[in-house]
């Protein structure tokens, strides 16, 4: 036990949920990858299994690595990995919307690694962490809106945009975040509903022009938002997706207890049933009861992130979890709001759950930069010792 302590430092329940998330994924992935195999004809479950854990395994030893890096540091890091996600977007971007047939607006596929990346997942968290530092930076300043347009503006902006084109839902769960963390950081209200205004209209400005001058764009998804949106929207349930049908049909067939582990239907019919819609599978295998236990681990995660960004004695600190884990937050949400059809289908994986790559590695960079702040937690006592003892030293630099 003592030697497990000395590797799962920081907040110990933070860990316990993390791990849980972990071992849990294993049963609806096994389950759910057999559609891989049979309908796609992609490999075989085993083999997706074993994908799943390496990736998973090598998260967690990303956690671990992270866990013992001090927390000021991730910053500075954020500032230098701006331009890399920048162009990194704009190679996601220029690649086109498709790789070897299936959507590739969030991945990028570099010759020579036998998996692709997810860049906007790894926007995400940089540019979040590069907010929570600059709005540290400036927090003593009178803050004008024109002095930080450049620095903190145009950032959000750049990465928004890149993202935009091809994957709307996700470019703008990147911007409503940044206006979170911003709202936190105690920018101005007054500017920060000038920045939605300017985010909406050019967001609709897009979608007119793509729809009215289709060649002045290029390539994008613009038909397919709308046709999701009106699905969602529309009375006639006839016009639903082929995904909502199947994903409410396995909710329904979940009812209380579920149908019992691996033995789902709807993971042969349902698109995605392993990544984007495996809440569904879950809740059809494990019932309202495992679903409802999945929504508790989130939350209490959630729980802990709040905990943790109070108890931390720096500004920098209580914004860095923030920023490291709403991400993970919102995501997890979000695709399970978009299963039970509270939202319009948006294609974001299940944190720690969906079966996937390198969207596990960047859940996990932000796991281990918010272990990274609470191994840093101090006691009042040893806050006010501190104090006294910098008092003390400044008495005696006077003297």
């Amino acid at each position: 036990m003592e030697r497990l302590n000395n590797i799962l430092l920081g907040d110990k329940y933070l860990w316990a949920f993390i791990l849980l998330l972990t071992a849990f994924s294993f049963l609806p992935v096994y389950s759910a990858s057999s559609n891989l195999e049979l309908i796609v004809g992609e490999g075989s479950t085993i083999s997706h299994l074993g994908k799943h854990a390496f990736f998973l395994l090598v998260g967690l030893a990303i956690i671990v690595g992270l866990q013992h890096v001090d927390y000021k540091y991730f910053g500075g890091l954020a500032l230098l990995g701006m331009p890399i996600v920048v162009v990194l977007l704009g190679l996601t971007l220029v690649q086109g919307t498709t790789i070897e047939g299936a959507n590739a607006a969030r991945w990028l596929k570099i010759p020579g690694i036998p998996f692709t990346i997810q860049t906007s997942s790894l926007a995400s968290l940089t540019l979040m962490i590069y907010c929570a530092r600059y709005l540290t930076k400036i927090r003593e300043q009178n803050i004008r809106f024109i002095d930080t347009i450049l620095p903190l503006l145009l950032p959000i902006i750049v990465v928004v945009g890149l993202i935009f084109p091809a994957n709307g839902s996700t470019a703008l769960i990147i911007f409503a975040m940044a206006l979170v963390i911003l709202f936190l950081g105690d920018y101005p209200l007054k500017y920060l509903f000038g920045l939605l205004f300017s985010g909406i209209l050019f967001a609709s400005l897009f979608i007119y022009v793509a729809k009215t001058k289709p060649d002045l764009i290029g390539s994008n998804r613009v038909d397919t938002w709308i046709s999701r949106i009106e699905s969602f929207l529309g009375d006639d349930k006839e016009e639903e997706s082929y995904q909502v049908k199947n994903a409410k049909t396995a909710i329904v067939q979940g009812s209380i207890l579920g149908v019992g582990s691996g033995k789902s239907a709807l993971k042969q019919t349902l698109p995605q049933s392993s990544s984007d819609f495996i809440f569904a599978i879950i809740v059809e295998e494990y019932g309202f009861v495992g679903g409802l236990f999945l929504i508790f681990i989130f939350l209490s995660i959630l729980f802990r992130i709040i905990l943790i960004s109070v108890k931390i004695h720096t500004y920098f600190g209580t914004l860095l979890v923030f920023a490291a884990g709403l991400p993970i937050i919102f995501q997890a949400l979000i695709n399970m709001a978009v299963a039970v059809n509270l939202m319009p289908v948006t294609g974001q994986p299940l944190p720690m759950i969906s079966y996937g790559g390198t969207s596990i590695w960047i859940t996990c960079m932000g796991l281990g930069v918010i272990l990274s702040v609470s191994r840093q937690i101090k006691t009042p006592e040893e806050i006010q010792a501190e104090r006294k003892k910098q008092s003390e030293a400044i008495i005696e630099d006077i003297a």
